[in-house]
């Protein structure tokens, strides 16, 4: 009989923390936390404050498409090892696997057109596309500053 308490007591235990971890994780309560991104067009210069430091959100452009890496944080966040990329056109670096500063583009400077890169670069370039297409949400695309 006390078993029987004790095992009922246990399921009981279990499942209220079940049911509150439930009530605790409500999507709308976080969808109303998070605040939108207003822009869909970005230019080098409005990119770059969503690098993780100056905004916690982190984007980062592939092939001219804007992907929240924000999830991605440890990873693409400061101290993270794609770090540079944050806030960044990151298409050249990831083309030829390099996280050197020398291969992003000045912010005044005009958009990469990427049009000298070798075929091995251009494949590699379009694996790190899939691979952002499949995990990141596109929340816009990468402008020139003179572009409408």
């Amino acid at each position: 009989m006390i078993t029987t308490v004790i095992i009922v007591l246990v399921i009981l235990y279990f499942l209220k923390d079940l049911f509150s971890d439930i009530r605790s994780v409500n999507p709308l309560d976080a969808a109303k936390q998070e605040s939108p991104v207003v822009e869909g067009k970005f230019t080098p210069k409005t990119l770059c404050k969503y690098n993780g430091s100056d905004d916690p959100k982190i984007f980062m452009a592939v092939k001219g498409r804007v992907f929240d890496v924000s999830q991605g944080a440890t990873f693409y966040g400061p101290g993270g090892p794609y770090e540079n990329f944050a806030g960044r056109d990151a298409s050249r670096g990831l083309a030829k696997n390099s996280f050197e500063l020398e291969l992003l583009t000045p912010l005044d400077q005009p958009l990469d057109t990427l049009e000298d890169l070798t075929p091995e670069e251009r494949e590699s370039l379009d694996s790190w596309e899939e691979h952002f297409e499949n995990k990141y949400k596109i929340i816009g695309t990468l402008h020139g500053e003179n572009e409408k």
